[in-house]
């Protein structure tokens, strides 16, 4: 019995280990799908482009990015209490409009958890 738990004791720490590494995502992963965000978004500097700059966007609340032309939809949103969390940024990059019904973002969204989980990792680089 103490042999089972000697083995069994790394192999649980072990796995624990790659399933909280697994949620963290993989911020270099993540890079190579920010370039599907590229298009219309800076990440490294404070930029807007056709879309928002995303630097600093983990924290923010929706909408609010200074000198940016947002929908109504958005600007409501974030007047309604939307900040940009790992949850909420998680259910907008998989569908933006049902997260935010209206908002003039065209990207229909990122259907792979794995690859919302990298990006997450990739934008927290540069959010506080």
């Amino acid at each position: 019995m103490r042999f089972r738990q000697l083995l069994i004791g790394p192999s649980l720490v072990l796995l624990l280990a790659n399933v909280a590494s697994a949620q963290e995502g993989d911020a270099s992963a993540g890079e190579t799908v920010f370039k599907k965000c590229a298009v219309c978004h800076v990440v490294d500097k404070d930029q807007n482009k056709v879309g928002p700059s995303l630097h600093g966007v983990i924290g923010r609340t929706a909408g609010t990015h200074p000198n940016y032309n947002y929908s109504k939809a958005m600007t409501d949103a974030g007047k309604g209490g939307l900040v940009w969390d790992e949850a909420s940024l998680r259910d907008y990059l998989h569908n933006p409009k049902a997260k935010v019904k209206g908002t003039k973002m065209a990207f229909p969204g990122l259907k792979d958890d794995t690859e919302i989980t990298n990006l997450l990792a990739y934008l927290k680089k540069y959010s506080p």
